[in-house]
């Protein structure tokens, strides 16, 4: 028996979308596509999380695009595809906006906010709108699992990465490094490579800046500064705009088409003469 199309005389999107969806709803499209392949291979798949504290955008939809086609391929390959939908509750910028919202500070915590209320305004804040996000996913036809998602504020989760980090420990692939970190003294807070990115994180503002003087050593290639300074003490200077990694410095460069210069002159904060080389175009 032939089967029969519906044939479409005018290319109407929105209403072919609509049907689509609701032919979907109404047979279970997507989770029929996982029952029905009890047994198969598993292709895992946990959405890379969105936060629901700010209204989803055009750039969501072309990540989540790219995201369903690599689960509709690998299912149609015949793997169990279980797609797991996420909330990404991350901390800081929750905490700032919340803050901003009740006109506190971090200081406040505790005394003009206690710190089960505090957390609770988080996690109402964190998703504030997850039923726009509920919308657009349904509406684009994202096939996700949204009725078990993790969220990463929950125990459940977190006692979960505390699991696999016990795993990774039990295996020794923990190690004790250094490393430099930004930091917030209005949050009291390490900041992450991601919360540096956020809008209004910079602005430009005026400020000492730090010049570092690194002694030079008293070398066969380095008398020659010595004996034009005539004294035992010469510093290079160098000048940065990230002051927390100097800490951790290990050489000096210098450049081989620079011409440098030595200078006597006096230390600012000390007022005690000093010789210091620097690049002879930065002398003024």
């Amino acid at each position: 028996m032939a089967t029969r199309y519906k044939e479409f005389r005018h290319l109407n999107l929105p209403t072919i979308e609509k049907e689509i969806l609701e032919r979907w709803k109404e047979e279970n499209a997507f989770e029929k596509s996982i029952e029905i392949r009890d047994g198969a291979p598993a292709f895992v798949f946990y959405e890379g999380p969105p936060s629901a504290n700010g209204l989803p955008g055009i750039h969501h939809v072309i990540s989540r695009t790219l995201k369903d086609l690599v689960c509709r391929y690998k299912t149609m390959q015949g793997f169990k595809v279980q797609r797991k939908g996420g909330w990404d509750t991350h901390g800081l910028p929750i905490e700032l906006g919340v803050e901003k919202e009740l006109g506190i500070t971090k200081e406040d915590i505790g005394k003009k906010i206690s710190i089960a209320d505090y957390n609770q305004k988080c996690r109402e804040a964190v998703l504030r709108y997850k039923d726009k996000w509920d919308e657009l996913t349904t509406k684009m036809g994202y096939w996700v699992d949204l009725k078990h998602p993790y969220v990463t504020f929950k125990n459940e989760y977190i006692e979960t990465l505390w699991w696999c980090l016990k795993q990774l420990y039990n295996k020794k692939l923990l190690y004790k490094s250094v490393s430099i970190q930004p930091y917030s003294p209005a949050a009291g807070t390490g900041l992450s490579s991601h919360e540096l990115n956020q809008p209004g994180t910079y602005r430009n503002v005026k400020d000492t800046s730090v010049i570092a003087m690194f002694k030079a050593k008293k070398e066969k290639n380095t008398q020659f500064l010595f004996d034009a300074a005539k004294s035992d003490e010469v510093y290079y200077l160098a000048w940065t705009t990230t002051p927390w990694t100097l800490p951790s410095n290990l050489g000096l460069t210098v450049g081989p088409n620079i011409e440098y210069v030595l200078v006597k002159t006096f230390n600012p904060y000390t007022h005690l003469p000093v010789n210091v080389v620097l690049a002879k175009a930065l002398v003024s």
